[in-house]
């Protein structure tokens, strides 16, 4: 005869809908001796822009010209800070507060450059570098996922 197992997969199918209902990448809950972990792989995918490529190759001056600049930096650009963890951003202290940074802000390694909110914690997110804030891409309170570019210091 077969015994039970101690986990219930009911229980698992539970906590696998929660991670689908609030877009969390995993969730794990432990009672007594019991410990059940539930994470799911997210994968994320980079566009580079068409008029990259072109930036390389002498073009004539046209609209396209002007494409790059109006690109917003991506994870793949090398002064990219991205985010430590799956949350909430916000650029300010507090909402009445000015922003820990603005673009053109030269910040130092190890400077408060913004929060992020995870399971009603705020976590300060440091500048990895010291340098100068050349563009801001996430929005004061706007969700972000694990990896996805912040702002980026040249």
């Amino acid at each position: 005869m077969a015994t039970k197992s101690p986990i219930d997969p009911e229980l698992v199918r539970e906590l696998a809908e929660l991670l689908n209902q609030t877009d969390l990448t995993e969730i794990e809950v432990e009672k007594g001796d019991l410990r059940v972990r539930v994470a799911r792989n997210i994968s994320t995918t980079v566009q580079v822009p068409a008029a990259a490529p072109m930036m390389a190759m002498p073009a004539p001056v046209t609209a396209t010209a002007a494409a790059p600049t109006e690109a917003k930096p991506t994870a793949a650009h090398p002064g990219a800070v991205p985010s430590p963890m799956v949350g909430t951003a916000y650029r300010r202290p507090s909402p009445d507060a000015k922003p820990f940074v603005e673009i053109g802000s030269v910040v130092k390694q190890g400077e408060r450059i913004l929060l992020v909110e995870a399971m009603k914690t705020f976590n300060d997110i440091v500048a990895p570098r010291a340098g100068k804030v050349t563009a801001i891409l996430v929005e004061d309170g706007q969700p972000v996922e694990y990896g996805e570019p912040l702002l980026v210091i040249e």
